[in-house]
């Protein structure tokens, strides 16, 4: 028997990366998972590696639109959530003097206002007592150059944490925070320009632990997040990052 047996999962931004890792972690754990992305292509090709209890919903979180189109295939197909994993999210650099209302709009009409609406249009569904986790980040806590925007946008999420908690503790509802550090995922090789030797070798030095983390390692932490093992932790944020932003 799995820990997340019979439960019913929803995660934004499931086609790559960290959302794709979680998906997998929470099936293998028994979970019937919902994935979300923007390119079709990618979700089709998820679920063929997740291979088992998975549908997969085209849709942009920004779009709230695309959010009620989710919610309700979630609704036709299994009428409730006990897990959500709001993890979409865009990460790209721009120093101070040269950000644009572009750059500024695009980070929080996704990561912020896709989250806040993510979570929102799912509480007619959210069982009592379910298990809600925001994708956060270091660097929401961290001060990493040419990334003010973003990690604007991650703090955000540390704080929306605390106060939903309060809101729906009336419900059971829990909700906390992943956050991670620097994470081998297609986005970051694409900021970094390098592969994933490149990766751990640009930055191994400055982790105590010595390496780049792994999606598995965040999706470990979600999969915690979401069973009863952590069923006393509310509004908590909890950082993967190898000791990055702890020392």
């Amino acid at each position: 028997m799995g820990k997340l047996d019979g439960k019913v999962a929803v995660v934004t931004g499931g086609n790559s990366g960290i959302g794709l890792a979680a998906a997998k972690r929470l099936v293998a754990d028994g979970a019937y998972v919902f994935i979300t992305g923007r390119r079709q292509s990618e979700l089709d090709a998820a679920v063929k590696q997740i291979g088992r209890n998975v549908t997969a919903v085209q849709g942009d979180v920004s779009k709230l639109a695309d959010l009620d189109r989710v919610f309700a295939e979630v609704k036709k197909v299994k009428d409730r959530i006990d897990i959500l994993f709001a993890n979409a999210g865009i990460a790209e650099g721009a120093p101070l003097g040269e950000i644009s209302e572009e750059h500024f709009d695009r980070h929080f009409d996704i990561n912020v206002k896709g989250t806040l609406f993510t979570v929102q249009k799912a509480l007619p569904l959210l069982r009592e007592g379910a298990s809600i986790i925001l994708t956060s980040s270091v660097v929401g806590s961290k001060g990493f150059a040419s990334r003010s925007v973003y990690s604007a946008t991650k703090a955000v999420l540390r704080s929306f944490a605390r106060t939903w908690t309060t809101d729906l503790k009336s419900r059971k509802i829990r909700v906390n925070v992943v956050s991670p550090g620097l994470i081998d995922t297609p986005g970051l090789r694409e900021l970094a320009q390098t592969d994933s030797q490149g990766l751990n070798n640009l930055f191994r030095d400055r982790i105590p632990l010595g390496r780049v983390g792994r999606p598995e390692d965040i999706a470990s932490a979600v999969s915690f997040l979401a069973s009863d093992d952590s069923s006393y932790v509310a509004g908590s944020e909890l950082f993967i990052d190898g000791g990055l932003a702890q020392v």
